[in-house]
């Protein structure tokens, strides 16, 4: 570097350069800063004599860097330490924000990773209270953002370091200077309380935000989740929580601020909230401490200041659904404001689910909250009253109306946006509504009812039409789709305590009979058309849901002897007495859809989903093989009867399809359903026998292999025995040339490699050992065979191609099976390897040689860099040291030495299906292999070289 002005100006252009190869070149040419140690001092040069906020960056940047990445000296990190607290000192307050907090981030970084090697570190905290002392404003704002850094560094993991060293020194620093900084960020809350500047408010607290959401317990909380359990606060801060000044302080603060300050005030209430009960002395101060948090979140109520900020709004409810998690009704309805308190929370739940456009995010936690008190009534003592009968049943008819008044809105048709096809938010507004819903279930299930009546009705009458008007039709059915998914979730739970079993299913069967009424409905007359629109594939959803529901508690195993009340009801109503009846009417829907859906993929993985439940339960698939309309699938499952098997988009769905149809043919002890069952697949094979060698790369062998091997893989898995593999071994056995036909023909295609390797790998996998031959069969060894022949013909061909740009794709994930079929095809413990070298059979060798192969031919970044293909790398890895010694140890030297050096690698790895073979054991420097990893090296230092 000729001159620090050069080194300002390309500094300049590494920040705020638009030119990528501009910015490449100063990043190379600047990267010695931050990888060599011997740059150090020139940094702190840098640091004392460069003009440019982007020179300081780069420096402090570097050291950063220096500092996290290598093992630095105790007295070069106690000189850097120094240092960086007289350069903020004396230069601090002249500094870029960004500069400020890349300084601090390196101080915060020094003082935790050398908080157990010298005592000066640990005195980062006088060292802040010095800065908060001066006289200037911008010395106090580094003194803040100091602590505020340090707190986050302090309960925040980092890359490379054990976790259990992070928890010692996260701990330490809890116990020894976390109380005290939160001391300060209260100090500083009450001495700004008047003060104008908002920075500084701000910066305290957010310091008092971090101390409260420390980890105090080493729970590792999700920080992109908004949920987290109590607050499990040190019993040492006992007097500060019960002095009622800390939570008037941001109840203060919110009332005094705008955002963001007010909603970093409504957080730390949030979290004070959620502190755990035994914190308090007694009864009494905890009695206290919630009556000031039912005043104050009643203040709040009413006058509504600050609610029109979102992000306000949102942290309000989420502060008083904390409410359900610390106390119970009987703790809130002996409090003196509580019918006031109670009664503003209602209208302000009413008003919310009004808003559903705007508060739809913030629903969820008024809800949780009212579930909470309806599930606490039955264990209410006293003669207090909890005036939930006035409030939850206009609660629950305000949560049905705002649901349809969204869908008559007419949103768009976007997923993301629309509230039917998010999941998500969906299952989170709904998951509290059955307990509020059968809390008086009679007026509410009426309600619901007759809401659902004069819609259904309109339904019905537009079926008869032979045109109608689209739109019109789409809010009808969004708001139909509405009132099944509420239906479903209220059959989910069976009973509520308080109510009789009998009545509460003679209710469930009035809102099932509606359900199952509308499935006639929606597949009848001008709906039988409209498959394609968006609007009928999400009432057709919500329909799955429902049936999804209602097999758990009324056609579930466990039911099968029970819900008379709710069987007599449905005779009457709709005709369907008994458990098979119902289960026929599923299976016919669920027919329908795959007949009718071809271009809806969610529709159709949402049906085959709920086949599979059906089938997989012993009592429920037992009554499914007696059904007429079960066996004319089991013998008609192709693509004349179910338009989407020939759909490529959804060949994924054909696996489904094909282990649901194997768990059926497989539960009989018998064959009888096996080969008449197979006998589809069985044409397709002879049709791919019967072809040409000059026409097996036409698009349709492409598209009946891709097919037939996603089918037969599906069989595959549903085998779990002895007794089902062998009957599909059997089968399947004279047709494995195709296989290997395919494999050779179509190695430079992944759609179709793809699906027939996961076959194999699916094939030869013992689980539940159902690969158990007998003694003297040979069985063992020609599946052995034919996986190395597939192996063989697909590493040779896949070699030799060149690479493309999207290389995982055409070559690593292809090979990442490979390697996982042949490493399940070693470990199955059903092949005597022996007998290929007695018998001088390459099978073994060359399958070997080829794996092999194909792993040197991937560069070890590369391995590391994709999960599966590092997963399915270190498991070949594990069974060829554990049980191929010989091999490894016959490997040429620049072989053996990439592998060990792989070792290592995969060792230091970050990914947890790696570190899981690897702990660190603080008491050896560099930590201690797992037995595998161990038994890996030990077997490698036999070789020769070493």
């Amino acid at each position: 570097m000729e001159s620090l002005a050069q080194l300002e100006v390309l500094c300049e252009r590494l920040y705020n350069s638009q030119d990528s190869a501009e910015r490449m070149h100063a990043e190379n040419t600047l990267k010695c800063f931050s990888t060599n140690i011997d740059y150090i001092s020139q940094c702190q040069f840098i640091l004392d004599n460069a003009l440019t906020p982007y020179a300081l960056m780069l420096a402090s940047s570097s050291l950063l860097k220096q500092v996290t990445e290598h093992s630095l000296s105790l007295q070069l990190r106690l000189d850097i330490r120094n240092y960086i607290v007289n350069y903020l000192a004396n230069r601090g307050p002249e500094l870029q924000s960004f500069v400020i907090g890349s300084l601090v981030q390196l101080l915060c970084r020094l003082t935790k990773f050398g908080w157990f090697d010298d005592d000066i570190f640990r005195d980062v905290v006088k060292e802040s209270i010095k800065f908060l002392s001066q006289a200037t404003s911008d010395h106090y704002a580094i003194g803040l953002r100091i602590l505020n850094q340090l707190v986050s560094e302090m309960n925040q993991p980092n890359p490379g370091v054990p976790s259990s060293h992070h928890r010692k020194v996260a701990c330490s620093f809890r116990d020894q200077s976390l109380f005290q900084i939160f001391q300060i960020s209260l100090t500083s809350l009450h001495q700004l309380k008047n003060d104008a500047m908002s920075r500084l408010q701000e910066l305290a607290l957010s310091l008092s935000l971090k101390c409260l959401s420390f980890d105090f317990v080493g729970t590792t909380i999700d920080e992109s989740s908004e949920e987290f359990g109590t607050v499990q606060i040190p019993s040492s801060w006992k007097p500060l929580l019960e002095d009622l000044s800390t939570l008037e302080i941001f109840f203060d603060y919110y009332a005094l601020t705008k955002p963001p300050i007010s909603k970093e005030s409504l957080e730390c209430l949030v979290r004070l909230a959620s502190v755990r009960c035994s914190l308090f002395t007694n009864d009494a101060t905890r009695t206290k401490f919630l009556d000031h948090l039912i005043s104050g979140t009643k203040e709040i109520l009413r006058t509504g200041q600050g609610l029109a900020d979102h992000d306000n709004y949102h942290e309000f409810c989420r502060l008083l659904g904390r409410f359900r998690v610390n106390y119970q009704l009987s703790d809130l309805v002996i409090m003196d404001g509580y019918s006031d308190w109670i009664r503003l929370v209602a209208e302000f739940t009413s008003k919310s689910l009004l808003s559903w456009q705007w508060a739809s995010s913030s629903v969820y936690y008024l809800l949780g909250l009212w579930s909470r008190l309806v599930s606490s009534v039955p264990y209410l003592k006293g003669d207090a009253p909890s005036l939930l009968d006035e409030f939850v049943p206009k609660i629950t008819e305000g949560f049905i109306t705002s649901r349809l008044d969204s869908a008559q809105a007419g949103l768009p048709d976007d997923i993301s946006e629309h509230p039917l096809d998010n999941v998500d938010l969906l299952q989170d507004q709904l998951d509290c509504f059955p307990n509020l819903c059968r809390f008086r279930y009679e007026s509410s299930s009426m309600f619901l009812i007759n809401v659902m009546e004069p819609i259904l009705q309109i339904y019905v009458e537009k079926a008869q039409l032979q045109t109608g008007d689209t739109s019109e039709l789409s809010v009808v059915e969004a708001k139909l789709a509405w009132i099944v998914h509420i239906i479903a979730v209220i059959v989910k739970i069976k009973q509520c305590a308080g109510s009789s079993v009998e009545s509460q299913e003679v209710i469930d069967a009035e809102l099932s009979a509606r359900a199952l009424r509308l499935v006639n409905v929606a597949d009848s007359g001008l709906h039988s058309q409209r498959y394609g629109e968006i609007s009928k594939q999400r009432l057709d959803r919500a329909i799955l849901t429902f049936f999804q529901h209602f097999r758990k508690n009324y056609v579930g195993d466990h039911a099968m002897h029970s819900s008379k009340q709710l069987y007599a009801r449905l005779s009457d109503l709709l005709g369907l007495h008994d458990h098979l009846l119902l289960l026929d009417f599923i299976v016919r829907k669920i027919a329908t859809n795959l007949k009718c859906y071809v271009e809806s993929e969610e529709v159709i993985d949402h049906t085959l989903s709920l086949f599979l439940e059906l089938a997989s339960g012993y009592m429920t698939g037992k009554l499914l093989l007696k059904l007429d309309s079960v066996k004319f699938i089991l013998l008609h499952h192709h693509k004349e009867h179910f338009p989407f098997l020939e759909e490529y988009r959804c060949s994924r769905s054909r696996t489904t399809f094909y282990y649901t149809i194997g768990w059926l043919i497989f539960m009989e002890d018998s064959t009888i359903l096996f080969k008449p069952s197979m006998d589809a697949l069985l044409k397709v094979f002879m049709t791919l026998e019967s072809t040409p060698v000059t026409m097996f790369r036409t698009d349709s062998v492409k598209y009946a292999l891709i097919g037939l091997m996603r089918d037969l893989r599906g069989i595959a898995m549903a085998t779990n025995s002895r007794r089902t593999y062998g009957l599909l071994f059997h089968w399947i056995y004279p047709h494995m040339p195709i296989l290997l036909r395919g494999i050779s023909h179509w190695a430079d295609t992944p759609e179709v490699t793809t699906p027939l390797l996961k076959l194999m790998a699916e094939f030869v996998l013992n689980k539940s050992q159902r690969l158990t031959f007998d003694t003297s069969s040979p069985n063992g060894i020609l599946l052995f065979r034919e996986v190395s022949k597939l192996l063989v013909a697909y590493g040779t061909k896949i070699l030799t191609l060149p690479n493309v740009t999207d290389i995982y794709s055409f070559k690593y994930k292809g090979i990442w099976i490979s390697l996982t079929m042949l490493s399940r095809a070693l470990a199955g413990n059903y092949v005597n390897f022996g007998v290929f070298e007695l018998y001088g059979d390459r099978a073994l060798a060359d399958a070997l040689d080829i794996a092999l192969k194909m792993t040197l031919a991937i560069p070890l970044a590369d391995i590391l860099a994709y999960r599966k293909l590092t997963r399915a790398y270190f498991a070949f890895l594990e069974v060829l040291f554990n049980s191929h010694n010989v091999f490894v140890l016959n490997l040429e030297a620049n072989t053996f030495i990439h592998i060990v050096g792989s070792l290592e690698s995969g060792l230091k790895a970050l990914d947890t299906g790696i570190s899981s073979q690897v702990y660190y054991d603080e008491s050896i420097p560099d930590g201690s292999f797992s037995t595998i990893a161990a038994y890996i090296l030990l077997s490698a230092t036999a070789h020769p070289l070493l």
